[in-house]
Parts: structure tokens; sequence; C-alpha cells
């Protein structure tokens, strides 16, 4: 069973723009959609809440994102697990 470990592909948006997060965040998706990577990670800070709430409104309108969470252990960071067709 595939899941989120520490090997798992970490994009880092903290300190970034609302603005600038969607290019970051949609390019990183397509190339672990390309790689085959089931599960990554996007650590967005966790102080004021406006990245995480801008990574959350991107990832629910990406018809690649199949699902999110916070990560219990680090509410600065969302896992995210990718829709993957395995015929590829």
């Amino acid at each position: 069973m595939e899941m989120f470990n520490s090997k798992s592909p970490v994009l880092n948006v903290h300190g970034e723009t609302t603005d600038t997060v969607g290019y970051f965040l949609n390019d990183f998706i397509k190339d672990n959609v390309k790689l085959g990577n089931v599960y990554i990670g996007i650590i967005h800070g966790r102080s004021s809440n406006i990245l995480r709430n801008r990574v959350h409104e991107l990832l629910k309108k990406n018809k690649q994102v199949d699902s999110f969470r916070l990560n219990i252990w680090n509410p600065g960071e969302t896992i995210v697990k990718l829709k993957i067709d395995k015929n590829q």
C-alpha cells in the first residue's frame, strides 16, 4: 500500500505570495503525475492560514488531485493524493 512518507516529494511554498503559489503548485502536481507519484506534500506554514487556504482552494479545483488533508503531525503541511493512471 502506497502512502505518504519521508521519501515522498514535498513542495515548500512557505513565504510565497498567494498570487505565485498557484504556478509552483500546478507545475509540481503536473510533474508528479508524470512521474507516477501518488502522494506529495505541500508545506505552507501555519501562522495566519492565508497560504494554507489558498493552497486548499487550488487543490479543490485541480482535476489531478484525488484528495488532500492536513498532516496530523504537522499542521503546516498538507498531504495530497494524486489521481494516477496506472496504464501509463
